[in-house]
């Protein structure tokens, strides 16, 4: 091949000494030395040679060392950037663990016990600060043991006879409400040292199961369940759903497993429970809010709908024979025991809640006439600004066949959409 020019690279053949004098002159040292020899100055480091050929063996070596220095340099910012790459990778696995076993705390899904370790904990605790003796902290282990063996809850965060407290009340009052439609005996239930936290789900099943036993419509579907069952029994009955068939997604969400644990449910574990006992009902979703600054009116108006059909007549107190539904919402759930339309037409829902205590509850048996006590229940419309909620609502009972196939639908289950 001719030989290339050291400074563009360009063939030059025989007349490289020309092509350089003549493009790149400016370039080299002076034209001669004292001696008549030609010199060429490097145009990297300005040293002499006395022959064009070794300036360009001399050049390319000031290349070859550019481009391994470059090739250093690109090679270890790779490195180095490989290295960040792997820490922030590193950090956010770290962050997304963390952010899970804080879930799974905050569901009761982080393996940490369940009713009975909690509630023996809560006593332990109380024994410690002097607010329990050790004789009451015994007495009250060997009651709660009792109350796991057999399965039945001990009623002793129950609170009856508020419905008929209630019914008394808007027979005498006569202010704003034009009429009241009420569930028929249902037993407030509240958390307890064992449940505190993440057992409204289970306290508002056994609100819901209370007015059904009294109920004689529901007996044949309930004969197994007499009693009110507690909590850890639930958390079996929800697994013996899931067992037949029920709702494989939700199973698969706890790891088929509720027993021993303090994992929260919501209505879809409502849903799947009621409807493995037979009992027919159905999970709505209000999705979003249908009126101004966040609130559901169509919420309220479709629970109006539910107390109000078939009860059409002129009374202003109807005590119906529907049963409470099951509300739901992020983080915690009540249940409705009953609606208020005013004279002006505007609505109240009647709640109970699990985070209120026996004392709450006792003040309206003995509700005075102002009606104070009723704070404790009443939720307007402007009350209920969560994004969404959903509602389980009893409407009947199944057959062995209609419960097969709402046991095969509940496998592709969606909830009901309220526009």
């Amino acid at each position: 091949a001719p030989p290339e020019c050291p400074f563009c690279g360009e063939a030059a053949g025989k007349e490289l000494e020309e092509h350089v004098r003549a493009r790149h002159g400016h370039l080299l040292g002076a034209p001669g030395t004292g001696n008549g020899e030609q010199l060429y100055e490097c145009p990297m480091c300005s040293l002499t040679c006395t022959n064009i050929q070794i300036l360009k063996e001399h050049v390319d070596l000031h290349l070859e060392e550019h481009n391994f220095s470059e090739g250093i340099d690109l090679e270890l910012a790779q490195q180095l950037q490989t290295e960040e790459d792997e820490r922030q990778r590193s950090e956010e696995e770290k962050r997304e663990r963390e952010e899970f076993k804080k879930l799974q705390r905050q569901y009761g899904l982080d393996n940490s016990g369940g009713f009975k370790q909690q509630f023996l904990k809560n006593m332990e605790r109380e024994v410690d600060r002097g607010r329990m003796q050790p004789f009451e902290y015994h007495k009250r282990k060997a009651d709660m043991m009792e109350s796991l063996a057999c399965g039945i809850d001990d009623g002793k965060t129950k609170t009856s006879g508020v419905i008929e407290a209630l019914c008394k009340y808007y027979q005498n009052e006569n202010k704003d409400v034009r009429r009241v439609w009420l569930s028929a005996g249902v037993d407030h239930f509240h958390s307890s040292l064992g449940d505190r936290g993440w057992g409204c789900g289970y306290r508002n099943f056994q609100m819901l199961l209370s007015s059904l036993l009294q109920n004689s419509f529901y007996n044949d579907c309930l004969r197994d369940t007499t009693l009110i069952p507690s909590i850890p029994k639930i958390q079996s009955m929800i697994e013996d759903a899931w067992r037949e068939g029920f709702d494989p997604q939700g199973a698969s969400h706890f790891n088929n497993r509720l027993h021993g644990s303090k994992a929260w449910i919501g209505a879809c574990e409502i849903y799947s429970l009621l409807t493995s006992l037979r009992i027919k009902c159905q999970i709505i979703d209000f999705h979003k809010p249908t009126g101004p600054m966040g609130t559901h009116p169509r919420l309220f108006e479709w629970i109006l709908e539910y107390y109000s059909t078939g009860n059409e007549g002129g009374a202003k107190v109807v005590c119906t024979s529907k049963p409470p539904i099951y509300l739901q919402h992020q983080g915690h759930s009540r249940t409705v025991v009953g609606i208020e339309e005013k004279k002006n037409k505007s609505l109240c829902l009647l709640l109970f809640d699990p985070g209120c205590s026996s004392q709450q509850m006792q003040k309206l048996l003995k509700q005075n006439s102002d009606g104070t006590g009723l704070r404790l229940l009443r939720k307007f419309v402007g009350s209920l600004k969560e994004k969404q909620y959903q509602i389980v609502a009893v409407d009947g009972v199944l057959s062995l066949e209609e419960k097969a196939a709402c046991c095969h639908a509940s496998q592709v289950l969606t909830s009901e959409k309220i526009p």
